[in-house]
């Protein structure tokens, strides 16, 4: 983390499920909704303190920037998701809530209940974002983004892996997707669909090395250069290459912003439909 933080990155993104600098300078979030004891798969106000409150411990914090309700539930109404959001700040337990993996309209619905009740409305909406995973950042969120002014906070920039390219056709031993509960990613990349991406690869491959940079560095630099993106939490960066890598995303980014990066959106086109 130390070093990470020495190379720009500042933010760094939890969840109960992991179990596991100056404050002032860091932006710190975590997710409520599974893997915790004390959240019990329930997102109401009963559920959301004691959650909470085992994340900060872990944490060894006093309070978190962000809190996101991690998926929605539809056993719960949204008036009392939103009071229970309410509620943990009112306490000093986050500085803001946020929604993950939730839809326009649910995002919408938290907003507007908030207003209609005085409480405090979601802040920004973390989604899965990736080249081919494009259409809910770019196509279904921006008009929203715009209305309520909700920011938008990606994960999985490399699609758990697979945009790295180690994945050719094949899963290598101690891979993520060879390890035990991630029999849907294996399934995932060497399903038809997993092919036609490792084909998409390939080719996204020949215009990283025309920028002197990987695939990964690729992958990251069109995130930045999105237009509709607030933050991206990038997870699994070898620690030892951050640097040099940082400065190599950065390069790329520069060389996205010009002919080539029509090239990358043509390449993966057919990701949104």
């Amino acid at each position: 983390m130390t070093l990470a933080y020495e190379n720009g990155i500042n933010l760094f993104d939890t969840a109960e499920v992991y179990a596991a600098g100056k404050r002032s300078s860091l932006v710190i979030t975590t997710k409520i909704f599974w893997g915790g004891k004390a959240s019990l798969s329930q997102t109401n106000c009963g559920a959301y303190f004691p959650g909470l409150k085992a994340s900060l411990e872990r944490l060894q914090l006093d309070y978190v920037d962000v809190v996101f309700a991690n998926r929605p539930d539809p056993n719960t109404p949204m008036e009392e998701t939103v009071r229970a959001m309410t509620h943990v700040i009112n306490q000093g337990m986050a500085m803001y809530w946020g929604t993950s993996r939730w839809s326009p309209m649910e995002i919408m619905e938290a907003y507007s209940v908030a207003r209609q009740f005085n409480q405090i409305p979601p802040i920004c909406e973390q989604a899965e974002y990736h080249m081919f995973q494009r259409e809910k950042v770019e196509v279904q969120l921006p008009e929203l983004f715009h209305k309520i002014g909700v920011g938008a906070m990606t994960w999985s920039p490399l699609a758990c892996g697979i945009i790295s390219g180690k994945y050719d056709g094949r899963v290598p031993p101690y891979s993520r997707a060879s390890l035990k509960g991630y029999q849907w990613l294996k399934d995932k990349i060497l399903s038809e669909e997993g092919r036609r991406q490792q084909a998409k690869l390939k080719e996204l491959q020949a215009i990283a090395e025309r920028l002197g940079c990987t695939l990964p560095q690729l992958a990251i630099g069109t995130q930045i250069h999105s237009a509709a993106l607030s933050l991206s939490v990038c997870l699994s960066v070898p620690l030892p290459r951050m640097g040099r890598g940082q400065h190599r995303c950065r390069s790329c980014l520069v060389r996205l912003m010009g002919v080539l990066c029509c090239h990358v959106c043509v390449c993966v086109a057919t990701a949104v439909v």
